[in-house]
């Protein structure tokens, strides 16, 4: 007994005439389909190169298109021919002429004839399978699809539209449940001419002619009529990106085709002489008997399609960009927001870069500019600090800072000064960032300025504004980033502990007394500034409840400071 093998070839015919060399010289008798759309001359130069071999035999032609009966007629043909003229073949094997032997051909003769009544056939129904992506399932078997989905796309959709207009269904003739699977099947002879000499041949032959892919249904749903056993995989490796299209192994996949241990793989690169030297001439080079198994592989190739669809976290690509919701999240790494801390005292950033380790800008969307920390003007990756260059994509300036100095966290400030309409909802539903606000603080600065009131009044107006608007924001429910507001007066009444906290979610255990805290403003006075701020009809609420009297403990002095405040 003997496994006949049935090549479906339409191009790169040097690697078909080399393959089925090989196939020949372990005695497997081999029907070639030439697909009918290849022209005379180099299907006749084919014919000539392979008429040395006995056992080689070429079947009737058919036009094979994909998606299309085409196909199926051809394995149909082969199939036939083969059983007919090779009487002791128990198992037949469909492939393609970009298929490869992994693995050599006598393990396959003996692996085969360990299960004689055993069918290899990928066929599952249209509820269990998960992998039709941008087609049909179910109504691949009810609608009808006699046109070309590749070279008449336009009536091809007409049609299925006109379908679903009027509801219409086919009929799937009685005895049969629809099955989908891989191509590439291994059939024993008993299966495989059961389904060729069925007396309902015909019937079934015109209801899948015009079913949509009929090459991945019409073995697959037939053989289970009649197969003592089947076995619902695949012999021949055979991997689809996300798209649904195969994809194509090249020279440096030699050791991922190597740990599959299958049989047989596709789709080969014709100019891939390392793997068709690997596998086809050095008989060292191919696997040893073990069980087929290409789920070693498959967690290789779920990375890659994750990584081809979702990308890296905070990195870019041309497919995904700049299209909202295709990236894998705004930025790459965690970093730290503050906003009314530099307000509030007055060697903030020093400060928290001593006790955190941490680079600490000082305000990214500030109008004049981008203030990187150490007064530099561009930072990793030639990020330049142009407000111009920054304001025309703040997003992907953004993402490009995380991403150009990852292994560093970064901090910087933000006000409601800052240009940030553009960036603060991207901002607020990043789950890397940590957001820590004083509300209120904006005051100090205004406070310590030497305007005129009428001009500090309407300033203090538009800031409060803005500020309550942004804090709306980081307080809707799709903020995903870790915020934490206090107000101006809730802080001040004790900084130790939110200090503490902060640095402790940046992840810096570090315990610092009161003399190692930053130092606070001089607020003398501020009490009645805001109470000034009333008198003229502006109502400062952001600040927090200040008593009438009150004394501020500023935590890195000895004694406590009287002021005023209401």
């Amino acid at each position: 007994m003997s496994v006949g093998i049935i090549m479906l070839v339409h191009t790169a015919f040097d690697r078909a005439e080399q393959v089925a060399r090989h196939w020949s010289a372990a005695g497997c008798p081999i029907i070639v389909h030439v697909d009918k759309n290849v022209l005379s001359g180099p299907y006749n130069e084919f014919v000539e190169a392979l008429s040395d071999l006995p056992n080689v035999r070429f079947s009737k032609r058919h036009r094979c298109e994909w998606g299309t009966w085409g196909l199926v007629a051809a394995t149909q043909s082969a199939s036939r021919m083969m059983l007919d003229e090779f009487a002791h073949v128990r198992h037949v094997y469909l492939a393609s002429g970009s298929c490869l032997p992994l693995r050599p051909v006598q393990e396959l003769i003996d692996y085969l004839a360990e299960r004689p009544q055993t069918d290899f056939i990928e066929s599952a129904t249209t509820s269990d399978v998960p992998w039709t992506i941008g087609g049909f399932d179910k109504e691949r078997f009810t609608l009808s699809f006699p046109f070309s989905w590749r070279k008449n796309r336009f009536m091809f959709d007409k049609y299925v539209a006109v379908q679903r207009l009027v509801r219409y269904r086919r009929r799937i003739p009685n005895g049969i449940v629809p099955h989908m699977g891989s191509q590439w099947w291994c059939l024993t002879r008993q299966t495989l001419s059961a389904i060729l000499d069925d007396p309902d041949r015909s019937v079934y032959d015109r209801y899948f002619s015009k079913v949509w892919i009929p090459d991945e249904s019409y073995f697959q749903t037939l053989s289970r009529l009649y197969s003592r056993q089947i076995e619902s995989r695949s012999l021949t490796l055979s991997k689809f990106d996300y798209q649904g299209k195969p994809h194509i192994f090249y020279d440096d996949h030699l050791q991922l085709l190597r740990r599959s241990d299958c049989f047989v793989a596709r789709k080969i690169w014709p100019f891939a002489n390392r793997l068709y030297d690997a596998f086809l001439m050095d008989p060292a080079g191919a696997m040893k008997r073990t069980e087929p198994n290409p789920g070693k592989i498959d967690r290789i190739f779920a990375k890659a399609v994750e990584r081809r669809t979702r990308g890296r976290r905070g990195l870019f690509m041309q497919s995904r960009f700049p299209v909202e919701g295709r990236e894998n999240g705004l930025t790459c790494a965690q970093y730290s927001v503050f906003q009314g801390f530099s307000d509030l005292f007055e060697n903030f950033e020093p400060w928290l870069a001593k006790v955190t380790g941490t680079r600490v800008h000082g305000h990214l969307f500030a109008p004049e500019r981008a203030e990187f920390s150490d007064g530099q003007t561009v930072m990793n990756g030639a990020l330049s600090g142009s407000a111009t260059l920054r304001d025309y994509n703040p997003r992907a300036f953004l993402s490009s800072l995380i991403w150009n100095t990852r292994g560093e966290r970064q901090c910087f400030q933000m006000g409601p000064r800052d240009e940030i309409k553009d960036i603060e909802w991207d901002i607020a539903k990043d789950p890397n960032a940590q957001i820590s606000v004083i509300s209120g603080a904006w005051a100090v600065a205004l406070f310590k300025s030497n305007k005129n009131f009428s001009d500090i009044r309407q300033e203090a107006a538009r800031l409060q504004q803005t500020e309550s608007k942004h804090l709306d924001v980081l307080r809707s429910p799709w903020a995903k980033a870790r915020v934490r507001i206090w107000t101006m007066a809730e802080f001040i009444e004790a900084p130790m502990e939110p200090l503490q906290t902060i640095i402790d979610e940046i992840g810096k255990q570090t315990q610092f007394g009161l003399a190692e805290v930053p130092k606070m403003s001089d607020l003398t006075g501020f009490g009645q500034f805001l109470q000034n701020l009333k008198n003229q009809g502006m109502h400062p609420y952001l600040m927090g409840d200040f008593p009438v009297e009150h004394r501020l403990h500023e935590p890195n002095q000895d004694k406590p400071k009287p002021y005023l405040v209401r």
